[in-house]
């Protein structure tokens, strides 16, 4: 298989995805790692290049504060266009980029293109849980609004996706709602209700993002509004809390001792809360496989993400997806 990487994109660019694809390349022998950047930026940091690594050049980047739509059509030649040219005309099975959030959604949608019968793709990133495994909530991000038949869509690509990559057998969707009776809600979540219910998912109800972090269900659907801002709550709450934390323990000779005792179950429990433990969220619903990594992303994280690419490639998710939303569409018609 052949995993491409955005070496141009992120803020550790391209020095983190350098470091993250040589761990990768070593680490599987069986994946081709194509690092996709300016070339003389990249060449200088491989101080070791195994032989499952390549550099291909891009001319181009696309920036953080870049205009999405105006940045994918015009720079042609940027490490993110040319990996998504990759993934459509099949030279990589996967491409994993840091990079502006809305100039890859953009190259999903223009560059690699649909699954035919996917009214929009999902953001999915993995939310932490207490016990360590997390929930895949989406969308997170790629649209402010849906429809109910969109979160229908949603809810059965987040299945599969933890079926395919995380060895679920069934896993337990859950609708992000105000409360967990059937009837609450807007109007979104109402209507999206039966919809679930009826779908070949194991649907287990509302669940409220007071809840979310211990695990009420495996997948998490919502529209992209209401799933960013629970996101940026999750993040700001979790900044503060270490911040306190650590404010607190360096307070006296005595809260410093405390820490020293406690630092083991703290770290355990801060990794646990780690995104870069996830790798990347993929972008469900694109007619190949795009993953996009924390713009904050290190070495350890591109790797985890070619490890989540590895698995998808090798279960064949887009296909299965492909075949799932097909079967739905014609038992529509």
């Amino acid at each position: 298989m052949r995993i491409a990487i955005d070496a141009m994109g992120g803020d550790g660019a391209p020095e983190a995805p350098v470091q993250g694809a040589v761990a990768a390349a070593e680490e599987w022998s069986d994946a081709t790692i194509i690092l996709v950047g300016d070339a003389a930026r990249i060449e200088p940091l491989l101080e070791r290049k195994p032989p499952n690594l390549q550099v291909r050049h891009a001319s181009e980047t696309i920036e953080a504060e870049d205009e999405p739509v105006k940045a994918v059509r015009r720079k042609k030649d940027s490490s993110m266009v040319v990996c998504g040219r990759m993934v459509k005309e099949r030279e990589a099975d996967a491409f994993i980029s840091a990079g502006n959030t809305g100039a890859l959604m953009t190259t999903g949608l223009l560059v690699v293109g649909r699954i035919r019968g996917i009214e929009r793709p999902a953001l999915a990133p993995m939310l932490p849980t207490s016990d360590g495994e997390g929930v895949l909530a989406l969308d997170l991000g790629a649209n402010m609004d849906a429809t109910p038949e969109q979160l229908l869509q949603y809810a059965i690509m987040g299945s599969i996706y933890r079926r395919k990559v995380h060895g679920l057998a069934e896993p337990r969707v859950g609708l992000l709602n105000v409360g967990t009776e059937a009837m609450k809600g807007n109007e979104l979540t109402k209507a999206a209700y039966p919809l679930l219910e009826a779908a070949p998912i194991r649907f287990v109800g509302n669940v409220e993002s007071r809840d979310v972090l211990q695990k009420p269900c495996d997948v998490l659907v919502c529209d992209g509004f209401a799933g960013n801002i629970m996101l940026k709550s999750f993040e700001g709450a979790a900044q503060m809390i270490f911040s306190a934390l650590k404010a607190e323990f360096m307070r006296s000779w005595a809260t410093k001792l405390a820490a020293a005792v406690l630092k083991k179950g703290l770290t355990d429990f801060k990794r646990k809360m780690d995104y870069n433990e996830h790798g990347a969220a993929p972008l469900l619903g694109i007619d190949g496989l795009v993953l996009k990594s924390h713009g904050s992303s290190d070495a350890v994280a591109f790797k985890n993400a070619v490890r989540q690419a590895r698995i998808a490639v090798q279960n064949d998710l887009v296909r299965s997806i492909s075949a799932e939303i097909s079967k739905g569409s014609e038992l529509d018609g």
